[in-house]
C-alpha cells in the first residue's frame, strides 16, 4: 500500500492503460465473435469444428502464445492485444451460440407467422431474448482479460503489468502488490458492472 501512496499518479497511468488494452481487445473480440456465435447457433458440422478450433486455442498456455506471438509481431501492446482477442473467442462464440440457441422455438414461429424475414427474426427476436446469456459471457471474458492483460508487462506493453514485473526484477515487493491490488480491484470492478447490465437485460427481456 505505501508504493500506491508514493506513486498514485503513475498507477493511476498503468490502470489507464491496462483499461484501455482490455475494452479495446474486448470491443475487437465481441465484433469477431458475435457472427462466428450466430453460426455456430445453426449448428452443423461447422459449428461443431469451429468450437473445437477455438477450445483448443484456449487450451494453449498464455505464457506459450505470447510467446508466439513476440516472435511473430515483436515486443509491445500487439502481442498481448491479439493474444486477448484470441483467447476471449472461446467464451463468447460459446455464450452467443448458447443465447441464440436457448430461445424458444414458439417465439421464432411467432416472428416468422407475422412475417418476419431470418434476418428480422434475428435481430428482433433471437438476439434481444439471448442478451443476458451474452452479457454473461462478456463478464466472463472481461474479468479474464484484465488478469490475462498483466502479462503485457512482460513483453513490453503498457498497463498494470509494468508494476508488476518492475517489481519482480528490482525486487520491490510494494509494486508488485500495487499493481496486484489495482488490477484485483479492476476486475471486481468489471465484474460488478456488467453483473448490473446482466441483471437489467435480463429483467427487460422477461418483460
Amino acid at each position: 500500500m505505501s508504493y500506491l501512496a508514493a506513486h498514485p499518479l503513475r498507477v493511476a497511468l498503468a490502470l489507464g492503460a491496462h483499461v484501455e488494452l482490455v475494452l479495446g481487445a474486448l470491443a475487437l473480440a465481441f465484433a469477431i465473435a458475435l457472427p462466428l456465435g450466430i453460426r455456430c447457433a445453426r449448428g452443423g458440422r461447422v459449428a461443431g469444428l469451429l468450437l473445437g478450433a477455438l477450445g483448443a486455442v484456449y487450451t494453449i498456455p498464455s505464457l506459450a502464445l505470447l510467446a508466439l506471438l513476440v516472435a511473430a509481431l515483436g515486443l509491445g501492446t500487439l502481442p498481448i492485444f491479439v493474444a486477448l482477442v484470441a483467447y476471449a473467442q472461446f467464451v463468447l462464440v460459446r455464450n452467443v451460440a448458447a443465447g441464440i440457441g436457448g430461445v424458444d422455438a414458439a417465439e421464432r414461429e411467432a416472428a416468422i407467422a407475422m412475417g418476419m424475414t431470418a434476418r428480422q427474426v434475428l435481430a428482433r427476436v433471437e438476439l434481444p431474448l439471448a442478451l443476458p446469456v451474452i452479457v454473461g459471457g462478456v463478464r466472463i471474458a472481461a474479468v479474464a482479460m484484465v488478469a490475462l492483460a498483466t502479462l503485457g508487462g512482460y513483453v513490453g506493453a503498457s498497463g498494470l503489468g509494468t508494476l508488476i514485473f518492475t517489481g519482480l526484477a528490482l525486487h520491490h515487493p510494494d509494486e508488485i502488490i500495487a499493481g496486484s491490488i489495482a488490477a484485483c480491484a479492476l476486475a471486481i470492478a468489471f465484474d460488478l458492472a456488467l453483473r448490473g447490465v446482466e441483471r437489467l437485460v435480463s429483467y427487460r427481456s422477461s418483460r
